[in-house]
């Protein structure tokens, strides 16, 4: 959508937006292709075992036109939710692209995310079916009396208890299917965001949210897509950042994406992967990047051909630039977003120069500003509110079932980020802070809200109080303060017992890396936990 060209005034300027009234995210990601150049390569998946497998548009589209087929038989319609809770595979990819083309709503979550917080979107979204593998179906066994919207659980790997085989049923079936017409803004996907108070909320973003994603894109990857393109990111897919600001939008430009299933993420792995795939293009937040520079001299270790990495989720420091120079030979650029409005910020080492501690310029297409907690504009150089001008292709419809929050999100004409920055005379923006109660971990925005809620459910725990700790490779750990029930004891015993709990009921990325027991926790006069004070606790 971006024309190259030699500064970043000239590609502003010649910008438009291209956002048709009919448009559909699964058409456009796979039929397309699929109707042109049948055998050109989508997805490359690596699994756990390294075994390579190639499959085309033309797979794409037969996979996809299978399941839908299938889900129709099921009794799923338009509008209904289709959960996918599954890794980086093939069946990630075509679960979404079906759910697209049949006019449901997809609902990506993530394999780290334990029961309770599984049972909560899928109550609160009303869920019909959940696509998943062995370990998600029991998880999901575990809370499927408490689910009544949904009807359907499919398993990859084959038969098992509890679910239906997803590619036995898929054998037979028709390789035909029409796909609904859908409005550009005809709703597509709900994406949970962390919040700072109470449960999660579900970001509804529409089809159009390709679109909009698309400038981002293109800008943080120095104008992708170039002749010999391949991408790549070790970002979950269940995440914005590896749905829509990879995996959709390079197959939307027609641009072969690498899955990798790693056991786990290790750097001596991430730069094996990108050599022996001849991977060109990345994006690769903060911490892996950090875990990454870990190893010396990759360079001379490995024959690596980056054209572009981009990065975000946290800023990346003077240190982290030059290593990716020496180590790549590119600036790694930098943007930043949220789930609600993502994509919206850049730098592009193409067209300008990197300024460490500076996130970058407003995408083209994007108008943002400095704002007070009213909406208004404030001066240049002053510190504010990060707003973004509604409406906007990339912004959300609404959070789900949640009209509340959602009339909170904005302020007159701008949607409030909840983060604040500083905007120069040129349209840089300086990140200053991000909400205060949100806790930045290895890439995550986490939200205290939902680790607090679990706490409280363990027979120990009578109050919880979660903040960020400073962390040098995490950016923040989660640190738990604890009010004990009576009869029990603060030991290191109960520590971990707390700690697994969490890591159990949550996620891996969630658990409080550190636990202080604490006779009381401060409090406002109506009850809200002052987690300044937490924070001076260390």
């Amino acid at each position: 959508m971006l024309d190259q060209r030699s500064s970043y005034e000239e590609v502003q300027e010649a910008f438009n937006w291209e956002i048709p009234a009919n448009y559909n995210i699964g058409v456009d990601v796979c039929d397309k292709w699929a109707e042109r150049e049948p055998d050109r390569l989508a997805l490359c998946f690596i699994d756990t075992a390294g075994k390579v497998s190639e499959y085309t548009f033309g797979d794409l589209k037969d996979y996809s036109n299978k399941l839908a087929n299938l889900l129709g038989s099921a009794g799923i319609v338009r509008g209904d939710r289709v959960a996918i809770l599954l890794p980086q595979s093939l069946e990630t990819a075509f679960s979404h692209i079906a759910a697209y083309k049949m006019g449901c709503i997809a609902l990506p979550l993530f394999m780290l995310f334990g029961v309770e917080a599984l049972e909560y979107r899928l109550s609160n979204s009303g869920a019909k079916v959940v696509i998943t593998n062995a370990d998600g179906v029991k998880k999901i066994s575990e809370i499927r009396d408490r689910l009544p919207d949904l009807e359907q659980v499919y398993c990859i790997d084959g038969p098992i208890e509890g679910a239906n085989d997803l590619h036995g049923e898929l054998s037979g079936r028709s390789e035909n299917f029409i796909p609904v017409q859908t409005k550009a803004d005809d709703p597509a996907v709900i994406i949970y965001t962390s919040g700072t108070t109470g449960q999660p909320k579900g970001a509804l973003h529409a089809h159009r949210v390709l679109l909009g994603h698309l400038p981002g894109v293109e800008i943080s990857h120095d104008f992708f897509p170039q002749p010999g393109d391949k991408i790549w990111t070790p970002a979950d897919w269940a995440w914005i950042g590896g749905l829509l600001d990879v995996l959709l939008p390079a197959l939307h430009h027609g641009v072969c994406v690498v899955a990798r299933r790693f056991e786990k993420f290790t750097a001596e792995a991430a730069f094996q992967l990108i050599a022996e795939q001849g991977i060109r293009n990345a994006f690769i937040p903060p911490t892996a990047l950090k875990m990454m520079r870990s190893i010396p001299n990759p360079e001379q270790r490995w024959d690596l051909q980056m054209r572009s990495i981009a990065s975000g989720g946290e800023s990346l420091g003077t240190e982290l630039l030059d290593w990716g120079r020496k180590t790549f030979g590119l600036t790694i650029n930098e943007f930043y977003g949220q789930t609600e409005c993502n994509m919206i910020v850049s730098s592009c080492a193409e067209i300008m120069d990197a300024r460490p501690g500076v996130m970058g310029r407003p995408v083209p297409g994007h108008k943002l500003a400095i704002v007070s907690d009213a909406g208004e504009v404030l001066p240049q150089g002053e510190l504010g509110n990060i707003a973004v001008m509604s409406p906007d292709p990339v912004m959300f419809l609404k959070y789900w079932n949640n009209p509340e929050a959602t009339k909170a999100k904005f302020a007159g004409e701008w949607l409030l980020t909840g983060d604040t920055g500083i905007l120069d005379g040129q349209g840089w923006i300086q990140f200053v802070g991000r909400d205060d109660d949100v806790i930045t971990s290895s890439g995550y925005r986490i939200g205290p809200g939902e680790i607090e809620d679990c706490l409280i459910g363990h027979p120990a725990v009578r109050m919880a109080g979660v903040v960020g700790k400073p962390d040098p490779q995490r950016t923040e750990i989660v640190k738990a303060f604890i009010v004990l029930n009576n009869g029990h004891e603060g030991t290191d015993d109960l520590a971990k017992e707390i700690q697994n709990f969490v890591k159990k009921q949550l996620a891996a990325h969630e658990y409080p890396r550190e636990v202080a027991f604490v006779d009381e926790l401060p409090m406002t006069t109506t009850g809200k936990i002052i987690r300044r004070e937490l924070r001076s606790l260390g």
